[in-house]
């Protein structure tokens, strides 16, 4: 009886082996949904900016599968307003329109080049 009881526990150990990671999936080439976000508001001739449907009709022909990456836009729609890359002109949150941030410290530097040469 003795014999019988290791040999079932190697049974069980097999079985248990075979199990991988299926939730990883391998990562898409290209730029990242923040890239394509601030290109597409780049590329945007908009004076006033880009409104999030229009912004996310332009990832759509670039290939991003909207319906499925809805939230990840508008989460990293709202991370680059609180970063200061896009400013939004219309809306709260992640709604409204958006349009490229402008660099403030740039020209105050160059102002000061200015007043140094004098």
């Amino acid at each position: 009886m003795a014999e019988v009881a290791p040999a079932a526990a190697p049974a069980k150990a097999p079985a248990k082996a075979p199990k991988k990671k299926s939730g990883t999936k391998a990562k898409k080439d290209g730029p990242s949904l923040p890239k394509l976000i601030v290109a597409a508001v780049a590329d945007s001739k908009e004076r006033k900016g880009v409104s999030l449907a229009a912004l996310k009709k332009v990832l759509a022909g670039k290939g991003v599968d909207v319906a499925k990456a809805n939230k990840r836009i508008n989460t990293a729609v709202t991370k680059l307003v609180t970063k200061g890359t896009l400013s939004q002109t219309k809306g709260t949150g992640a709604t409204g329109s958006f349009k490229l941030a402008k660099k403030e410290t740039s020209s105050q530097e160059g102002h000061n080049t200015q007043e140094t040469r004098r």
